[in-house]
């Protein structure tokens, strides 16, 4: 009988991504448990937005602890849907924090240029409500990207519908803020059209593509 050699992959690093990322969760639940109860149904019920829109909008508690579970999961799901879509082993895990860092650094800049814009152009009250209303529909994706990253990690690690069903999710809820967002600021945007599509362009879909051409030319 001939050896057969096999290659095993450690998960111990991932497990200790995703019970990181859920202390973060807990801990949110555990001493914001109200906040906790009317952020479970953002996507359903705008009262989460109109609660917590008036007061310590970015620099509170509840808002950190999520942040950190969001991005903690979603690096991890890039870095578990690149080796699913691209059908190749399981990268270093050097590749995840680089993942993470690349997240990290693309939220606080894009925050930074959103907050100089609005010094700019005197409308801090209005950008810093813009910028809640984004991260709030943002972090909330983490619900749903942990829950494919423990699906990827432990039942279906080569599941393609997994990570499409992941995207598609993320996707629609994000969506759904942006509605509610130009829904709820409709006028002001009319009023400033074309400052609105420079918005856009400059602040929203360039650094997307400059992300994604990153990553790309990092692992392609």
């Amino acid at each position: 009988m001939e050896p057969i050699s096999r290659t095993l992959h450690s998960f111990d690093w991932i497990t200790l991504v995703i019970f990181s990322s859920l202390l973060f969760l807990v801990v949110a639940k555990r001493y914001f448990y109200s906040r906790f109860l009317n952020f479970m149904i953002l996507p359903f019920n705008n009262k989460y937005i109109f609660m917590y829109n008036k007061k310590d909008l970015l620099l509170n508690g509840f808002q950190f602890f999520f942040t950190f579970f969001q991005l903690l999961n979603f690096a991890l799901f890039i870095y578990l849907a690149y080796g699913v879509v691209s059908d190749t082993p399981p990268l270093p895990p050097v590749n995840y924090l680089t993942i993470l860092g690349i997240s990290m650094a693309f939220i606080l800049v894009k925050i930074f240029l959103q907050m100089g814009n609005s010094a700019i152009f005197n409308n801090s009250k209005v950008v810093t409500e813009l910028i809640f209303k984004k991260l709030s529909y943002f972090n909330y994706c983490g619900l749903v990207l942990v829950l494919a990253n423990i699906i990827l990690t432990y039942v279906l690690p080569t599941s393609k519908v997994v990570v499409y069903v992941g995207i598609l999710l993320f996707l629609i809820i994000n969506t759904a803020g942006w509605i509610t967002l130009i829904k709820n600021h409709q006028k002001l945007i009319t009023s400033y059209f074309f400052y609105f599509i420079l918005y856009l362009c400059a602040l929203e879909i360039a650094p997307l593509v400059l992300i994604v051409n990153a990553l790309t030319y990092r692992y392609i």
